[in-house]
């Protein structure tokens, strides 16, 4: 069973890729699965930091 990704792992993992990109030791082919995968950590963590936005904008409007 794969485990759940939470926005905090997602998170870690993208700085994890920030700093495997920074060091510049990565082959291109490695480096652009890297940043494919860091695209889909910002796109997953960008959805949930909205969808919390939008929970807090509807528990203040009560």
């Amino acid at each position: 069973m794969a485990e759940e990704l939470t926005y905090e792992k997602a998170v870690k993992r993208l700085e994890e890729i920030v700093n495997l990109l920074e060091k510049n030791e990565a082959s291109l082919d490695e480096s652009m699965k890297l940043f494919e995968e860091g695209t889909k950590l910002a796109a997953f963590c960008n959805k949930k930091l909205t969808e919390a936005k939008q929970k807090i904008t509807e528990i203040n409007k009560d």
